[in-house]
């Protein structure tokens, strides 16, 4: 019987990495934003259409999709109001809640260095330009 050997830490071009792994489940906006709502409104619970509404341009089977995968990792809660239609409540777990330091840093970055990256594409593009088109 053969073991699958362990990933080396912060390997991320080995599947197994956990940073590639957690990359994988959380790397998307929809996540990141879900998270930042969600740790806005802490410890307080927010309903599906009130987050909806924090998240403009999310669609409502996106926002389904983004929640049912934070629930299953155990990063937010999901608590159902037996009422007509059902309220549904979504709160951060601790796990969660540690989850909004890094990503509040990612922001931070983004918000100092998305000026420069574009200014970089729109310099790359100029000189991808043909002449002719210029």
């Amino acid at each position: 019987m053969t073991t699958a050997k362990p990933a080396r830490r912060g390997d991320l071009l080995d599947p197994r990495c956990p940073t590639r792994q957690l990359l994988d489940r959380i790397g998307t906006k929809w996540t990141s934003m879900a998270v930042k709502a969600l740790a806005e409104a802490a410890p307080a619970e927010v309903r599906f259409a009130e987050l909806r509404r924090r998240m403009p341009g999310i669609s409502q089977k996106m926002l389904s999709v983004t929640l049912r995968s934070l629930v299953r990792d155990g990063l937010v809660t999901r608590r159902v109001e037996p009422t007509v239609p059902p309220g549904v409540h979504y709160r951060l777990t601790d796990l969660g809640l540690s989850l909004e330091a890094p990503l509040s840093a990612l922001r931070t970055w983004a918000e100092t260095h998305m000026a420069e990256i574009e200014r970089n594409n729109r310099l790359a593009d100029d000189v991808d330009r043909p002449a002719d088109e210029g």
